[in-house]
C-alpha cells in the first residue's frame, strides 16, 4: 500500500470478489482507519451504491447462511468489529467461469481486513471466536419476500468449514432446509454492458 492509499485490494478466486485492506493510523491512544469512502473504492472498481448497514451477534459455532436476494441482489462490504468468523461467497452468476464456486477467508477485528462480494453471490459465515460481531453494508434493502438460499453443508460445493472435529454448527431452521446447488433452479443473470 502506498503512502496516501487509504485502501489496497487483493483479487479472490471469484471475479470481482475482493479483500480489501485499510491502512490503518495506530499509536499509543489506539488506532483509526476509514472503513468506508466512496472515492477510494471507485479507484478499486468498487461502484456500489450502498443503502443499508447490518451488525450481527453471534456465538461460537453458528453458521448463518448461504444466503443471497433474487430480485433485488446485494453486493456486501463485510468486516468484523469483535472476534473471527470464516466468510463464504459462492458464485450463482451464470455463465461466470466460476459459477458454483466458493471462497473463503477468516476475518478477524484484529487484522481488520474487509471483504466486498458483488451482487449476484451468496454469502455465509461461521463463528470462530466465543462471540463475533459482524458489520456489513448491502448496496439494496432486506427484502424478507426476496430471499433465497444454499444449504451450507452441499456435498457439490465442497465448502470446507473450519468447524471443530465433531461438531456441527448451530443453523437457524431456515438455514438448515435450505436447498442444495443441484436443486436450485435460480442463477443470477448476466448484466447487460
Amino acid at each position: 500500500m502506498s503512502g496516501t492509499a487509504k485502501f489496497s485490494a487483493e483479487r479472490s478466486s471469484l471475479p470481482g470478489v475482493l479483500v480489501i485492506r485499510p491502512r490503518v493510523f495506530e499509536d499509543a491512544r489506539g488506532f483509526f482507519l476509514e472503513t468506508w469512502n466512496r472515492r477510494d473504492f471507485a479507484a478499486l472498481g468498487i461502484e456500489a451504491d450502498f443503502v443499508q448497514d447490518n451488525h450481527s451477534r453471534s456465538r461460537r459455532g453458528t453458521l448463518r447462511g448461504l444466503h443471497f436476494q433474487r430480485r433485488r441482489p446485494q453486493a456486501k462490504l463485510i468486516r468484523v468489529l469483535l472476534g473471527r468468523v470464516f466468510d463464504v461467497a459462492v458464485d450463482l452468476r451464470r455463465g461466470s467461469p466460476t459459477e458454483g464456486e466458493w471462497f473463503g477467508l477468516t476475518l478477524d477485528a484484529d487484522e481488520r481486513a474487509m471483504l466486498y462480494i458483488p451482487a449476484g453471490l451468496a454469502h455465509g459465515f461461521l463463528t470462530l471466536s466465543e462471540e463475533a460481531e459482524l458489520a456489513y453494508k448491502c448496496s439494496a434493502y432486506h427484502d424478507p419476500g426476496d430471499e433465497g438460499g444454499l444449504l451450507w453443508c452441499d456435498p457439490q460445493l465442497g465448502i470446507d468449514w473450519p468447524l471443530e472435529p465433531g461438531s456441527r454448527p448451530l443453523l437457524s431452521d431456515r438455514d438448515r432446509n435450505l436447498p442444495a446447488l443441484e436443486e436450485l433452479a435460480f442463477r443470477f443473470e448476466p448484466e447487460e454492458s
